[in-house]
């Protein structure tokens, strides 16, 4: 056989080993990321929210002094729990993501600017 086929051949096997790796380590972060949960609770313990890896709640806990509250003070602590377990994500995001794709990875800093920009909370932001 040509030598030049031969090394367009081993080419072409590592190029395509290259891309099964690939596909097979972007499965394993998908099935990673779509498992992480994060919480957060208000100061005051009487919030506490845990949101799946979309952002929406999963678990939402109120302490039942919250009766004694107004009710828009608990609405407000609520969304500002939320908000704080919203932004945990990103943290458990890149863990997963150098984990699986390496700290260099391209794909690692996309997936993880995008769980920032959109679960980012101003600071100062946690409930009272």
């Amino acid at each position: 056989m040509d030598p030049d086929l031969n090394a367009a051949a081993r080419w072409v096997d590592d190029w395509q080993s290259s891309i099964e790796d690939r596909a097979a380590r972007a499965k394993a972060l998908s099935e990673r990321v779509a498992g992480l949960r994060a919480s957060a609770r208000s100061r005051d313990g009487l919030v506490a929210v845990t949101v799946d890896s979309t952002g929406a709640v999963a678990d939402l806990q109120l302490d039942e002094r919250v009766r004694d509250r107004p009710a828009a003070d608990t609405a407000h602590a609520i969304l500002t729990v939320m908000r704080a377990a919203q932004a945990e994500l990103a943290p458990l995001v890149r863990q997963a993501a150098t984990e699986e794709l390496g700290t260099n990875d391209p794909t690692t800093e996309a997936i993880v600017t995008s769980y920032t920009r959109r679960f980012s909370t101003a600071p100062g932001s946690e409930s009272d």
